[in-house]
């Protein structure tokens, strides 16, 4: 059994994962594929290459990625959390949450902020399944990692 996140982890895993930029990045490699090296800025092109960087940053730190000579993937890790952040995505559609209209990383932002505060608990049934998703990532893949403020 996956121990729960006390409510300072799961706060500080919802901040450091709520990232625009990083969510982008994991989505976009999730969905598409490794991406070339020299295509990141042409494949995120909404982004700034210093906030392509960041999130290339944030990624490794979080042992997010994989390398091979030229392109850039998702690892075990990656793979997962882009599936916590589907799973997010699918719950804050089917809710209307923020809103009936908002884009795929605005639903993750918005609902992962809401996951980590107080407030939450008006929602705990509904989701508890994204806290024991982001608990069960959280422990496989982050166990003494402290980088970014994710740390089992």
């Amino acid at each position: 059994m996956i121990p729960a996140l006390s409510h300072q982890q799961l706060h500080d895993t919802c901040t450091a994962l709520s990232s625009a930029s990083l969510i982008r990045l994991v989505s976009e490699i999730d969905d598409h594929g490794a991406i070339p090296v020299c295509g990141l800025a042409r494949t995120l092109a909404d982004l700034s290459t210093r906030r392509i960087r960041q999130a290339i940053e944030q990624a490794d730190a979080l042992g997010l990625l994989t390398r091979t000579p030229g392109s850039v993937g998702l690892s075990a890790a990656g793979r997962d959390l882009a599936d916590v952040y589907d799973a997010t995505a699918r719950w804050a559609r089917r809710h209307n949450y923020p809103a009936p209209l908002c884009d795929f990383a605005g639903r993750i932002q918005h609902t992962f902020a809401l996951l980590g505060t107080s407030a939450a608990g008006e929602h705990v049934g509904e989701l508890g399944r994204i806290h024991r998703l982001m608990a069960e990532w959280v422990h496989t893949h982050q166990r003494n990692r402290s980088t970014y403020g994710v740390a089992a």
